[in-house]
């Protein structure tokens, strides 16, 4: 799906298509160069995830980017018709599909099935980071974009390097999937070692700005299960494995551990790993209890050297 910013240039509107990473600013080498000492060198950018999302980013720059009137202090998806400001000028963010989508807007928590959309398997990861809102309340803006535009960049590469895509950000948190069709096995372990890189990735990141006085961590959920894949424009994935997938993640805090699988998932993990810790858990929309293992960190890392081992094996 195509998207651009238009813009008005002197007596002329400039329409730019919105590329892979779509840079804005002062310097000579931006994609979009704004002669405007209220804007930065560089400013801003707007990156594509996956095949329709695409994500207004500041680059902690003094005087801020603009969604709608709000000042962004995290990577912001873009919405047809939303208008952005950047210094003195206006952009207005232009995505249409070939086909208008008539449909009413669902929540992606929402179980439903479009026409148009596919049934999947999908392994489902879904990390928030931890204590974000006090977080939030405790640095400058200007330090929390530079750190959240950071950590969104680099989890959206751990995440496509390991062979997922990025479904969408969700402030603090990051909702990503794999399909499992070819090999279950493997799409489990690249997603334990995609939830490992992203917590490492979080911690080398909040030691790096000293305004940060605590350690960051995430916490994960991790499901397998059917998925409806290509919903909306947004081209995410709906369905009762990433509702599980979500309410997992938030299990993780009640039940004290980083990580938490679901069975689907835990199965294809060496038993010594989870032997006698599995228990069953309450989650809202489900009737029957969710048979869970809960794990921290420091284990995840074992597992994932040992998956990874297992597969070098096979191929």
């Amino acid at each position: 799906m195509s998207a651009y910013l238009k813009y008005k240039n002197g007596e002329a509107i400039d329409q730019i298509p919105c590329k892979t990473v779509l840079t804005i600013g002062r310097d000579k080498n931006s994609d979009i160069v704004l002669n405007d000492l209220r804007v930065s060198r560089n400013h801003a950018m707007v990156r594509q995830i996956g095949r329709s999302d695409y994500y207004l980013i500041d680059s902690g720059s003094a005087n801020g980017s603009y969604v709608n009137k709000r000042r962004v202090a995290m990577p912001t998806l873009l919405k047809n018709g939303d208008r952005v400001t950047i210094g003195n000028v206006a952009f207005v963010f232009d995505q249409v599909s070939k086909e208008e989508d008539k449909s009413d807007t669902v929540s992606m928590l929402e179980t439903i099935v479009v026409d148009g959309s596919t049934i999947k398997q999908n392994t489902i990861l879904v990390a928030d980071i931890r204590g974000f809102t006090s977080l939030s309340e405790e640095v400058h803006i200007k330090t929390l974009t530079k750190l959240m535009n950071s950590w969104f960049q680099q989890v959206a590469d751990s995440i496509v390097v390991n062979g997922g895509e990025v479904d969408k950000f969700i402030g603090d948190c990051v909702f990503a999937r794999w399909d499992t069709a070819e090999d279950q096995e493997q799409t489990v372990c690249q997603a334990l070692k995609a939830a490992q890189q992203i917590n490492e990735i979080s911690g080398k990141l909040g030691s790096t700005f000293q305004d940060i006085k605590r350690e960051m961590k995430v916490g994960v959920g991790i499901n397998t299960g059917s998925a409806s894949v290509g919903i909306g424009q947004e081209n995410t994935a709906l369905g009762d494995a990433v509702n599980v997938a979500f309410r997992l993640e938030s299990a993780s805090k009640t039940i004290g551990n980083d990580v938490i699988l679901s069975e689907s998932v835990y199965r294809f993990v060496p038993e010594k790993f989870w032997q006698g810790n599995e228990q069953a858990i309450s989650v809202k929309g489900k009737q029957l209890p969710v048979r869970v293992v809960g794990l921290d960190f420091p284990q995840l890392k074992k597992i994932v050297t040992v998956l990874e081992k297992s597969q070098k094996r096979k191929n």
